[in-house]
């Protein structure tokens, strides 16, 4: 009689984690807003509008195009780096967009979507230092985002620097200003701006060749297969409308700042 009842259980257990996997659209739908975590500090992905003070960016239009297909209101969580996972982990967000790159180990923690967007991760030096390139920063002290892959690309990179990691961005680039480092590493794109920034005050210079190529992918959990099947099917159907490169195009093309020309297309991360 105990056997039994113990195998109902297990059975009413599997049923019930069946029953809210497939419910995570449901849930999102039923609560009528998709909260999605983001940085709000990393123009111009997600960052604050500087007439309105509202979060805006490119990662904010991916989180806008997720929540318009589920007919639901988009509700915006900063988080820092470090807190990513953790906040998807502990079910206080739905999904990161927050330039997450993949790793492997991140992999196993959380599931990747298709890459929406692909960053080369540089560093840089003040141009008083003479660096060239980022050997010449073997044993001295670089800056990086905490939990960022820009702090793993400069220990797999430059093997002889010690890694000194900040809460965000700003506060890695401040301290190599104020020569806390010697450099400091984060995407191309963040290091762009920054060398804009400080050319007329404390010019840098970012070194080549790149330490490493990241694809960046929107953080889902593992146990929502309707969800995430979900998300690529909007991600791939931004790439095929030309919706992907229109907001490419409006925060990182050739009439913004950066200057950039999209060289690639949303696809599957080969991990």
């Amino acid at each position: 009689m105990l056997k039994k009842k113990l195998m109902l259980a297990t059975t009413a257990f599997f049923v019930l984690s069946s029953s809210a996997m497939a419910d995570q659209i449901a849930d999102i739908k039923a609560k009528g807003t998709l909260v999605c975590g983001t940085l709000g500090t990393a123009e111009p992905f997600s960052f604050p509008n500087p007439q309105t003070r509202e979060i805006q960016g490119h990662d904010v239009d991916y989180c806008k195009a997720i929540a318009d297909s589920l007919g639901v209101k988009l509700e915006l969580k900063l988080i820092s780096v470090a807190a990513r996972i953790p906040e998807l982990q502990q079910n206080r967000i739905d999904i990161i967009a927050a330039n997450l790159g993949y790793t492997p180990e991140r992999a196993e923690q959380i599931a990747f979507s298709n890459a929406y967007y692909t960053s080369l991760q540089k560093v840089a030096a003040r141009h008083s230092s003479g660096f060239k390139s980022p050997a010449d920063l073997s044993g001295k002290r670089v800056s990086a985002p905490k939990g960022s892959t820009s702090e793993i690309a400069v220990r797999q990179a430059i093997p002889g620097a010690t890694t000194m990691t900040f809460q965000d961005p700003p506060a890695a680039f401040l301290a190599m200003q104020q020569g806390k480092v010697e450099g400091f590493a984060v995407s191309e794109l963040m290091l762009v701006k920054f060398q804009q920034q400080s050319a007329q005050t404390s010019p840098i210079d970012i070194l080549e060749p790149a330490l490493s190529n990241e694809y960046w992918g929107l953080g889902m959990r593992k146990n929502e297969p309707a969800f995430i099947k979900h998300v690529n099917g909007v991600l791939d159907n931004m790439e095929k409308s030309g919706k992907a490169e229109q907001v490419f195009n409006k925060w990182l093309g050739p009439n913004t700042a950066y200057g950039l020309k999209r060289g690639y297309k949303i696809e599957p991360i080969k991990g």
